[in-house]
């Protein structure tokens, strides 16, 4: 992962979230990872990559990273923090004050070079210093890549399942 940096999205940078994200549901593996599709990132208007991106460049509710290589673009991760009693985005009641990795995301020619461990660990450390113990993700359970990366990086199943869009998802949680 030489010469590869991760870091929180800053609110000017709205062009290249909305850029980034139209990628990421538009990779080939997509329609197992995310619950939208290109056309509907896209039909979005500016004042929502705006707000999307000043709600996940500040504050403490949401916070999106990026990997950085020179000036481009080649990953990124979202932290959505639910306290107690919320509702989450799969519209599951929140028992106990936690962080979801939601959106994660690497480029194809990037993979298996590190950049999602880098990913995950500033996520993880965004949502320790807020004073979570967990951080929390789910995953289809047909994504075995997916899957393994999140093992390698600390997350274990809870043996708890959701059904989505896509199917079936696995809940996944890493200790802080």
């Amino acid at each position: 992962m030489t010469g590869v940096a991760v870091r929180r999205i800053r609110e000017d940078e709205w062009r290249r979230v909305r850029r980034l994200r139209i990628e990421a549901v538009s990779d080939p593996d997509a329609g197992i990872a995310f619950l939208s599709t290109p056309d509907q990132e896209r039909a979005h208007d500016d004042a929502f990559w705006q707000q999307r991106t000043a709600d996940n460049a500040t504050g403490d509710a949401a916070a999106q990273f990026v990997a950085v290589a020179g000036d481009e673009w080649i990953g990124t991760a979202t932290v959505l923090v639910y306290p107690l009693g919320a509702t989450d985005y799969m519209g599951r009641t929140v028992w106990t004050s936690r962080a979801d990795v939601v959106g994660v995301y690497v480029r194809a020619d990037h993979r298996g070079s590190g950049v999602i461990d880098a990913l995950l660990d500033a996520a993880a450390d965004w949502a320790a210093g807020l004073g979570l113990r967990q951080i929390n993700l789910d995953v289809h359970v047909d994504n075995a890549r997916a899957q393994a990366a999140y093992r390698r990086n600390g997350f274990v199943p809870t043996g708890e399942t959701v059904t989505s869009a896509h199917g079936t998802e696995a809940v996944m949680t890493r200790t802080l």
